[in-house]
């Protein structure tokens, strides 16, 4: 580690990954006295909570891309954490730089939330587009908020007259933070709550000075909400920080001793490599932004090589092109870790959108026959130890492993413990090699040992023709049946020894199984505890390929299998099918961009119990 970071570093604060292991700089000179209102309303408040930890509110944000509704939603996340609340920020935007109608829902709540859900309590609205899509979302207790100069018409709104309000305080660019003290004043809470928020979003002392005075002109304007649409402040909870799916990717990467990334722009997966290049300088990463993805894919080849540990990210139409050099990674037995990021397809698609659509491709994609392993966490924890288990695959069974995300998980933010980075990196498997090194000689699963050059004696001779145990170039029949078996015989050791569980959610005992993947994960397992269906559980599969022995297991002792993805066709229902001749009973798809919505989900599951 350098300048000044220890070397057993703990993630304090990923608001901004520039500041991973080093102290904030808090400029506002009345920081302490804000922390110490903020404590005294929270004792204050402490006594009315009880036992009651059901207690949430969902607000939405919405308005056209540049009017800072990303700003806001992390403000008022930091507020809500800060506030010992647990917190979940979605964002869901149009693929534009102006314009359009975009919007973030915040739920915060007193126990841990990880899903969205349809129901709005508090919804302010910046453009009148907003309205009209939110309407369905919206019931006869939804606070609506809005500028009476824009919503003439609307009657029970409540006004906040963001244009009038900011003429005094510099202009609209202070709106974000007068739209958050508003809120603020709305929920029932302090102000002190809130500047302790900015202090940790504006570093530089004369902009924080004006963005707390433009949330106390917001403030001082707002209403309470007579407990209409109020959730008071609890025990803070210490250490917990602000992340988002591309966050935990990047640190797992990292704990995964990750030396290299190379990559090409494309959403969602551009966060990733953003994040990878702050922490760069820190943890000794070299950061290659390629022309394409064609050589993206190469130059990580090039890494591993040579004795690096590299990780491309990517998503679908980028992984189209990658298609060749993953076919090359089978062919040279190279260890090779790519993160494949979910969007609508095909072609461009949906940008900016979720989708589950695209397993096939990484379970098929590149020619031949070759072993793969393809993780899909469903949480910013499991990305985290996701990514960096991928790394450790990789490297044992030399071989690539492909992390599929998506865009709800990775631009979702979430209140989080931090995640402890270990001392040092993992340790090489890299050999020293001798005069009479063959880099494909016989081993345990098809393992060879593995050298790089100019380290030790021997030649490493690798080649995407078929090739003999010394890496030469081959046409004989028998070596190529042997090289094959070779290959293939690494399935077992991603299939067993180095394979990621599944999780079960509910009781061991069921008759009815739901089987998903992925982000589907935490909406699933909420809408179960809310319903509590009879001999139900929820099977959440990290690894989803190759298909494990716990797998199969679980899908053999149920009864009714229900399969839920985020895609038209079924994918992961097929694949389940071909690899264990299950029988899958009913699949659940969503394909419109969207992720579920607890209240889907709820909504499926009551259907079935009634069947």
């Amino acid at each position: 580690m350098q300048d000044g970071t220890p070397e057993n570093s703990t993630v304090k604060d990923a608001n901004d990954l520039e500041y991973v292991g080093k102290a904030w700089q808090v400029t506002y000179k009345d920081v302490k006295h804000a922390e110490q209102r903020a404590s005294q309303a929270i004792s204050e408040t402490i006594a009315l909570i009880h036992a009651d930890d059901t207690r949430e509110i969902t607000l939405v944000i919405s308005g056209e891309a540049g009017q800072g509704l990303q700003t806001i939603a992390h403000i008022l996340a930091r507020m809500f954490m800060n506030g010992g609340l647990h917190v979940l920020a979605v964002s869901e935007f149009m693929s534009r730089i102006r314009g359009g109608s975009n919007s973030v829902t915040l739920r915060a709540a007193h126990r841990s939330v990880r899903a969205l859900n349809e129901h709005i309590d508090l919804c302010v609205l910046l453009d009148k587009k907003a309205l009209q899509r939110l309407r369905g979302r919206c019931a006869a207790d939804t606070i609506l908020i809005g500028d009476p100069a824009i919503f003439v018409d609307e009657m029970g709104m409540f006004p906040l007259p963001l244009k009038e309000l900011s003429a005094n305080i510099g202009g609209a660019i202070y709106n974000n933070s007068l739209v958050c003290g508003y809120i603020t004043r709305l929920i029932g809470w302090e102000l002190s709550h809130l500047e302790i928020a900015l202090t940790r979003i504006f570093t530089d002392c004369d902009l924080l000075a004006k963005n707390c005075a433009a949330a106390r002109v917001g403030w001082e304007y707002g209403v309470d909400s007579s407990g209409r649409c109020s959730i008071p402040p609890c025990e803070v909870k210490p250490g917990r920080i602000l992340l988002d799916g591309s966050q935990a990717v990047a640190l797992g990467a990292v704990a995964g001793g990750c030396t290299f990334i190379s990559s090409y722009p494309m959403s969602p997966s551009t966060e990733v490599l953003t994040h990878l290049a702050k922490l760069a300088h820190a943890h000794g990463i070299i950061v290659e932004q390629a022309e394409d993805e064609i050589s993206a894919i190469n130059m990580g080849l090039g890494s591993w090589y040579a004795g690096g540990r590299a990780m491309v990210s990517t998503s679908g139409g980028g992984f189209d092109l990658m298609a060749e050099g993953l076919s090359l990674c089978g062919a040279i037995e190279s260890p090779m870790v790519i993160h494949l990021a979910q969007r609508p397809g095909p072609g461009t698609g949906l940008p900016t959108r979720t989708e589950q659509a695209d397993l096939e491709i990484a379970r098929y994609s590149g020619h031949g026959e070759f072993p793969r392993a393809i993780l899909a966490p469903g949480s910013p924890e499991e990305a985290f130890t996701c990514t960096a288990h991928a790394f450790t695959m990789a490297d044992l069974s030399q071989s690539p492993v492909i992390i599929l995300t998506d865009q709800y998980l990775l631009d979702t933010l979430y209140d989080l413990d931090p995640f402890e980075l270990p001392d040092t990196a993992p340790g090489s498997r890299i050999i020293a090699t001798t005069e009479d090194y063959r880099r494909y000689a016989p081993g345990p699963d098809g393992i060879s040992p593995r050298g790089i050059p100019g380290l030790g004696a021997g030649r490493v001779c690798v080649d995407s023709d078929e090739h003999d145990d010394e890496g030469c170039i081959t046409e004989d029949f028998d070596v190529r049946i042997s090289m094959v078996d070779k290959r293939l015989s690494k399935l077992r050791l991603l299939r067993e020894d180095l394979a990621l569980p599944p999780r079960l959610y509910g009781p061991a005992y069921f008759k009815r199984l739901i089987v998903g993947w992925g982000s589907t994960a935490a909406v699933v397992a909420e809408a179960l505890e809310q319903l509590q269906p009879v001999a139900t559980s929820f099977l959440h599969c990290i690894q989803i390929y190759p298909v494990s022995k716990a797998i199969t297991d679980h899908l053999h002792r149920a009864k009714q299998i229900i399969v839920i993805e985020n895609n038209a066709t079924g994918q992961f229902a097929r694949l389940l099918k071909a690899e264990t001749g299950c029988t899958v009973s009913r699949e659940w798809h969503k394909y419109n961009g969207l992720a579920f919505s607890v209240d889907e989900v709820v909504e499926l599951l009551r259907q079935e119990v009634e069947l």
